[in-house]
C-alpha cells in the first residue's frame, strides 16, 4: 500500500484531508471470496469491518475512491448525543422509549470510538468536551431550549440549562449544556481502523467501484472491472444504497452542507461544541491541529442539485463567523459534504428492505453521521454474528414512522418539478458561450447536454440524464460537479464518473466538437 490523497468528491479540501496521509490499497483485479463483503470505507463500513475482523470473521472492504474520497473526510468531527433533530421531535416521532434509545445508542457510539482509539492506539485528537445548544438569532420559538431540556432529560441525558455558555461563547445567551460530547479527526480515526483491519487479516481494496450487488445464496459484489467478491453477507455502507433504486430513497433526501475553517490564536475560545436552533442550523467547534488552532463553522445546508449559488454559502458562513467570533483570523480551508436526511431523524441501519436477509445497508446519517456510522458498525456486525441487536427495531430500514407521513409525502414529491427540465431551454445556446472552468446544461434537439470546459479549454460533454431515475443534472460551482436534484447523485465534471449514489453508473459520455475560440475565463477558485 502507499500513501495518497484523492480529490474524488470535489476540488475542495477539508482540514483533515490536508493533514492526513492515508493508506491506499490495490484495486480488486481478480475474483475473491470472503464471509462478508463491505462496500464503502467510511466510518460505517470500516467500523463494521473492524468489529467483524476482531471476531476472526473473514472480511473484504471495497472502496471506489480512497480513504480521502468519501464523506467521512468531509465532516467536522463532532461526536454528539445532542442530536440535530430535537429530542422533543424524536419523542413525537418515535415515542419516549424511542427517544431514550436514540440518546443511549449515540452515547454508546461515542464510548465505542473512545474505546477503539485506546485499544488500537489511534492518534486522532479525540477529546471529551461539552456541547452547547443555543437559540439561533431569529428563531421564533422562545421556548425551544426549555422544551429540549425537558425532552432530553426524559431521554436520560444529564443536560443542564445555563444562563450562557462559558468564555467567548457567552454572547449567544442561554445555553443547554450537553456534557461528555467529543471531537476528533475523523480521517485519522478511519485510517487507524483500516490499518487495524489489515493487521487482523481483513482485506481492503481501494479504487474498486461496485456496480452490482447480489443477495441470497449467490451473494456477492461485482466491480466495474468485472472482478467479483463471492460472500455470505454484503454490507452496503456507501453513504447511500446504490443497489436500491427507489425504496430507501423515498424516505431520505440528500443535502450539501458547507464548512469554513478560520485560524485562531490558541486559547481564544473554549474547546467546546456549539449548535444553534435555526433551520438550517450552524455548528461550531475548535480544532487543534499540527498546523495551528482552527475555528470550524458549518451550516447553510441546501438540497443537493437544487441550489444555483453554491459558492455564496462559504461567504455567508464566513460573515456569520466573523460577526459572532471577532477574534477569528484568516480562512484556511473551506469544503462541503453530502448529508443524507431521513424523514424521521434516525438512520437506516440493518437489513436492506426488499432484498435477501444477507444484504445490509447503512444510510440516513442526518447531521450526526459519525455516531450513526459507528452505530451501523455495532448494529450490522451484531446482526451478522448474533442475528439481533438491541437497537435493531429503532434503526430498521423497513420501519414505518406514521407520524412522519407528511415528511414522506413532501420528500417524495419534492423532485417531481425537476422533470420539467427536459422541456426547458438550455442554460446556454452554444458551447462558444461556455467560459473555461465553468459548466452548463444546453439543449441539442431532444437531448440535454452537461458541458464542462476545463481550465485548459478542453470540453467534456456528457448526457445530462442522471442514470438513477432520469432527472437532468445541475452544475455545482463549489465542487465542480454535476449534481442530480432528485435524489442527490453526483458526477465528476471531467469523466462523468459517479461521485455519490444512488446512481450506480456515471453519466454517458458524448463526443466533443473540434476546438474553437472560447470567451475569457474567470479566475479559477482555489481552495
Amino acid at each position: 500500500m502507499r500513501n495518497g490523497a484523492s480529490q474524488a468528491c470535489g476540488p475542495s479540501r477539508s482540514l483533515w484531508m490536508a493533514m492526513n496521509d492515508t493508506p491506499v490499497f490495490a484495486p480488486l483485479t481478480a475474483d475473491a471470496h470472503a464471509r462478508t463483503c463491505v462496500i464503502g470505507a467510511g466510518i460505517a463500513g470500516l467500523t463494521t469491518a473492524w468489529r467483524l475482523a476482531r471476531t476472526g470473521h473473514d472480511v473484504i472492504v471495497l472502496e471506489e475512491h480512497d480513504l480521502h474520497g468519501g464523506q467521512t473526510a468531509r465532516t467536522t468531527g463532532h461526536l454528539c448525543d445532542a442530536l440535530d433533530d430535537r429530542y422533543f421531535e424524536l419523542e413525537h416521532l418515535h415515542g419516549e422509549r424511542g427517544a431514550h434509545l436514540a440518546a443511549h445508542s449515540h452515547g454508546i457510539a461515542i464510548d465505542t470510538i473512545e474505546h477503539i482509539c485506546e485499544e488500537e492506539g489511534i492518534d486522532c485528537a479525540f477529546a471529551r468536551v461539552d456541547g452547547y445548544l443555543v437559540r439561533g438569532e431569529g428563531d421564533p420559538h422562545a421556548d425551544v431550549l426549555q422544551r429540549e431540556y425537558e425532552a432530553a432529560r426524559r431521554a436520560g441525558l444529564n443536560v443542564e440549562l445555563l444562563d450562557s455558555a462559558p468564555g467567548g461563547l457567552e454572547r449567544f445567551g442561554p445555553a443547554l449544556r450537553f456534557p461528555r460530547q467529543a471531537r476528533f479527526d475523523a480521517l485519522a480515526y478511519t485510517t487507524g481502523l483500516a490499518r487495524a483491519i489489515v493487521r487482523m487479516g481483513g482485506r481492503i481494496h481501494t479504487h474498486s467501484h461496485v456496480v452490482h450487488v447480489d443477495g441470497g445464496g449467490n451473494a456477492g459484489a461485482t466491480t466495474d472491472s468485472g472482478a467479483r467478491v463471492q460472500c455470505e453477507n454484503v454490507v452496503v455502507a456507501a453513504n447511500v444504497p446504490f443497489n436500491d433504486r427507489v425504496t430507501i430513497h423515498t424516505k431520505q433526501a440528500a443535502y450539501r452542507t458547507y464548512v469554513v475553517a478560520l485560524r485562531l490564536d490558541p486559547g481564544s475560545l473554549p474547546d467546546a461544541l456549539l449548535w444553534d436552533t435555526l433551520d438550517p442550523y450552524h455548528y461550531v467547534r475548535i480544532a487543534p491541529a499540527r498546523n495551528g488552532t482552527w475555528l470550524l463553522v458549518g451550516g447553510e445546508d441546501r438540497k443537493t442539485g437544487q441550489d444555483d449559488s453554491t459558492l455564496v454559502h462559504y461567504e455567508v458562513l464566513e460573515s456569520w463567523a466573523r460577526s459572532h467570533f471577532p477574534m477569528a483570523l484568516d480562512v484556511g480551508y473551506r469544503w462541503s459534504g453530502q448529508v443524507i436526511e431521513p424523514i424521521d431523524g434516525l438512520g437506516f441501519l440493518g437489513h436492506n428492505p426488499g432484498l435477501a436477509d444477507n444484504v445490509y445497508v447503512a444510510t440516513g446519517d442526518s447531521g450526526n453521521g459519525l455516531t450513526h456510522g459507528t452505530l451501523a458498525g455495532l448494529i450490522v456486525a451484531d446482526l451478522i454474528v448474533d442475528g439481533d441487536s438491541p437497537w435493531r427495531a429503532l434503526y430498521a430500514p423497513n420501519r414505518r414512522t406514521l407520524r412522519a407521513a407528511d415528511a414522506f409525502v413532501r420528500e417524495t414529491l419534492n423532485f417531481m418539478p425537476y422533470y420539467s427540465d427536459w422541456v426547458s431551454a438550455g442554460e446556454i445556446e452554444g458551447l462558444d458561450q461556455l467560459p473555461a472552468g465553468e459548466g452548463a446544461v444546453l439543449r441539442r434537439g431532444l437531448h440535454k447536454i452537461a458541458a464542462f470546459r476545463d481550465e485548459d479549454n478542453a470540453l467534456h460533454l456528457h448526457s445530462a440524464k442522471c442514470p438513477h431515475l432520469g432527472c437532468v443534472v445541475h452544475w455545482n460551482d463549489a465542487e465542480r460537479s454535476w449534481d442530480c436534484p432528485c435524489h442527490g447523485s453526483r458526477f465528476d465534471a471531467r469523466d462523468g464518473s459517479c461521485l455519490n449514489g444512488p446512481a450506480a453508473h456515471g453519466l454517458a459520455p458524448l463526443e466533443a466538437p473540434a476546438p474553437s475560440a472560447v470567451p475569457t475565463s474567470r479566475p479559477a477558485i482555489r481552495m
